[in-house]
């Protein structure tokens, strides 16, 4: 992966945003479906979300990251890791596609891999760029703040546009009292339930929380286990397989071998060219989106 020195990258979590624009407005039934029968409430918010994303940001660089279907290596590991989800909207699926081109009408890379998820590739990409420059990473899903670091910031999305609650190392460490990537052995002992992998039975965040802040991680609360109250170890014994198991699910994997080029990412569109997608795909009333940004627009 290339990568050079400036200012600021901003990775977005694709998914997270289509789906949060999707649910908003899917829930009073508004697809807006367009002339040629494609849905496109989904991807119309999306733009939104992403545009008033920049401006409140003003990145330099700017990539989009994406699950690359249900299976990953997680389901080899575990095969009920996500099995609770069902299949998505038969409205949304066509949308999938359409909010790539969008983001190419934007000449903005569109990355993923099979394999993996769009984390993976998030994480895997802002530890390989904080060296040189601040990495902003755009989503709702707060299993990403593992991720914080010194040059790293996660901007979680809030309801509605325009809202946010913005994660440092430091607000993180000031809210829960352990490091970002401590929070990987809080989820091993609490498990995950909308991913869909346990834990150790009956620990739920607040001992997992306490355990991790006395003893550093598993390892060290695996060995004080003698320290622990008889109920605690007994449900850590029962669970131990699970426990290390359940770890290695929640840890983002920041080694995917993925094509990835910071000049690429450089945030530049040609005004024109996005429009024309626009009219093309049926949107109406985003252009007030688009801001005449010099440093923008090409």
């Amino acid at each position: 992966m290339e990568k050079k020195n400036q200012s600021s990258l901003m990775l977005v979590d694709g998914m997270a945003l289509l789906f949060r624009a999707f649910y908003a407005t899917a829930v009073s039934g508004q697809f807006m479906i367009n002339t040629k029968g494609v849905p496109t409430n989904g991807v119309q918010g999306f733009v939104k979300h992403f545009l008033t994303a920049v401006s409140s940001f003003k990145p330099s660089h700017v990539a989009v990251c994406w699950d690359m279907g249900s299976n990953t290596f997680r389901n080899e590991m575990f095969t009920d890791y996500k099995a609770n989800r069902g299949e998505a909207p038969v409205e949304l699926i066509p949308q999938f596609d359409l909010v790539k081109e969008v983001v190419d009408a934007f000449d903005i890379p569109n990355i993923g891999l099979a394999g993996y998820e769009a984390d993976d590739c998030i994480g895997t990409i802002a530890k390989n760029e904080a060296a040189d420059t601040h990495v902003h990473i755009l989503t709702g899903d707060r299993d990403i703040l593992q991720l914080l670091d010194e040059r790293i910031s996660v901007i979680l999305m809030q309801k509605g546009y325009g809202n946010y609650l913005v994660y440092t190392q430091e607000s993180f460490y000031e809210e829960k009292g352990i490091q970002p990537k401590q929070m990987i052995d809080v989820k091993a002992l609490m498990g995950d339930p909308s991913d869909n992998y346990p834990g150790v039975k009956g620990i739920g965040e607040k001992t997992a929380l306490k355990l991790v802040q006395q003893y550093q991680h598993v390892e060290g609360v695996v060995s004080n286990l003698d320290k622990l109250t008889k109920a605690q170890k007994a449900k850590i014994e029962q669970d131990l397989e699970m426990l290390y198991l359940s770890r290695k699910l929640a840890e983002i994997h920041c080694e995917v071998p993925i094509q990835y080029s910071h000049d690429d990412a450089l945030y530049q569109y040609d005004r024109e060219k996005v429009l024309s997608k626009f009219n093309e795909v049926g949107f109406k009333g985003l252009d007030r989106f688009l801001k005449q940004d010099k440093e923008y627009v090409r």
